[in-house]
């Protein structure tokens, strides 16, 4: 198969790689129909994040059709959709049991170099380094995904990839954003980075209740530009009458 590999600092390139097998009974192999680049992924293009090997598969945000499953695996079957989160979750651990599956005590083979790294443990992630385990990534024609049952979720029928891609993994990084601020009914919202996580962010807290988001970046784009020009006239007081005075 093709796939997208870590060649040295700054350098990847397509080529052919073996194809994935299952390897465990709780295995399932995907063929991908969807995958996307993640801003984090330029940590490990420009070495930032250590521990990278060359012809390492990147990418942690993709979707697919099951094409294999192992002997184990109950709730997934051959021909299914599925959307693949990137923080793999054993789902039985005491973090998986609690919802905190990107601390998931048994997806990570090398959890002393994340702690060595970050301070403390995390699961396993597909495509980013051996820090997290060293699993192969979804920029690919096929991946093995690893406890299945708790890590592959069916798309509904209806629903196209463009549609849910963005929950492998940006999406719920906006939304969790949003979710920690405690959002009430008509706050106001101060989202600092309009880039791709803050625009779900903002959406997010519209979501949640926000009355106005203030979206501040620091990068001229396209979209902040028109945001501006529309409210250029007298932003600052707007702002306050808006938020009762409060900025």
């Amino acid at each position: 198969m093709k796939a997208l590999v870590w060649q040295g600092i700054n350098k990847v390139a397509v080529e052919r790689v073996p194809d994935p097998e299952i390897l465990q009974p709780t295995d399932a192999i995907v063929r991908v129909t969807s995958t996307a680049i993640c801003g984090s992924d330029l940590h490990l293009l420009d070495g930032y994040v250590p521990s990278m090997v060359h012809g390492d598969i990147l990418g942690h945000e993709f979707m697919g059709e099951v094409v294999d499953v192992g002997a184990d695996v109950r709730k997934i079957k051959v021909g299914d959709r599925v959307i693949v989160p990137f923080p793999i979750a054993c789902g039985k651990c005491w973090y998986c049991q609690k919802g905190l599956t990107s601390l998931c005590d048994n997806s990570n083979p090398n959890p002393r170099l994340a702690e060595t790294m970050w301070g403390h443990a995390s699961s396993g992630i597909y495509g980013y380094s051996h820090i997290t385990g060293g699993y192969a990534g979804g920029q690919a024609q096929f991946v093995r995904t690893v406890f299945a049952d708790a890590n592959l979720y069916k798309v509904p029928q209806g629903l196209s990839d463009d549609q849910v891609l963005f929950l492998t993994d940006i999406l719920p990084t906006g939304y969790m954003a949003a979710e920690n601020c405690n959002i009430q009914e008509g706050d106001v919202v101060a989202v600092f980075g309009a880039g791709p996580v803050g625009q779900f962010c903002i959406r997010s807290a519209f979501l949640l209740g926000a009355g106005r988001v203030i979206a501040i970046d620091r990068f001229l784009s396209v979209w902040s530009w028109h945001a501006a020009r529309e409210q250029r006239p007298s932003t600052t007081r707007k702002t306050r009458s808006s938020s009762g005075s409060r900025l």
